[in-house]
């Protein structure tokens, strides 16, 4: 009981402190081309504190549902890339249904990210899967956004000195069944330009009960695209 007791208190902490990164590409679906099939996007959040990622995605031009494929990644200001916390992202967006400038669109991504503190590592598999509605215009946009963040399985690596000073006998290894996951609504919106966008997103952060919040429950984040 006490083992149980103490991983559940890790896992609440760590994964709301963590996993409500909503750290995803922003497209303006009107303002895209076969003569620019390359998106490079870079972009700075802020949740529980400040998060910078870089990602690219290639278009798929299907005529009634143009495709992006590709990936990003993300880690918290001030963090060494190889041996803390990140966050990476690999799936596709697509856009289902455009009537004149009214459109909507979907996003499915799996999802690795690691999370550490004094006390656990742990590292974790999950999906994302959202859907975007909006008003979009060459030059500019505007659109709401709402989707799921579920952390699936995840693997606990306990440190020295939570062996010494908590529990010496707590197990390492990975855990299912899901650890938990975050629902999420916002707006986001843009201004492009010839080959550049300039996008802003915020929202907010409800966990899977829709009852419960975590710590800090607001997401936001501003972003350039690159296309060529």
């Amino acid at each position: 009981m006490k083992k149980i007791a103490i991983k559940s208190i890790i896992t609440i902490v760590a994964f709301s402190f963590f996993k409500n990164e909503v750290y995803a590409q922003v497209i303006n679906w009107e303002n895209i081309s076969k003569q620019n099939m390359h998106l490079l996007h870079i972009d700075v959040g802020a949740e529980y504190g400040a998060i910078a990622g870089v990602g690219y995605h290639h278009l798929i031009p299907v005529k009634r549902f143009p495709l992006w494929i590709g990936g990003e990644f993300s880690v918290p200001f001030g963090n060494q890339l190889a041996d803390d916390d990140f966050k990476m992202r690999l799936g596709t967006q697509i856009r289902i249904v455009a009537l004149n400038h009214f459109q909507f669109s979907a996003r499915v991504q799996g999802i690795a990210r690691r999370y550490h503190n004094q006390s656990v590592r742990l590292f974790n598999f999950g999906s994302d899967l959202a859907g975007t509605i909006g008003y979009y215009r060459k030059k500019w946009f505007m659109s709401a956004e709402s989707g799921f963040d579920k952390a699936i399985v995840t693997n606990f690596k306990h440190s020295e000195w939570y062996k010494k000073n908590i529990y010496d006998n707590v197990q390492d290894g990975w855990y299912e069944p899901a650890t938990g996951g975050n629902f999420y609504y916002g707006l986001q919106g843009g201004f492009s330009m010839k080959k550049v966008d300039i996008t802003l997103k915020a929202g907010k952060v409800l966990q899977q009960d829709l009852k419960s919040q975590p710590l800090l429950p607001f997401y936001g984040q501003v972003g350039v695209n690159f296309r060529f």
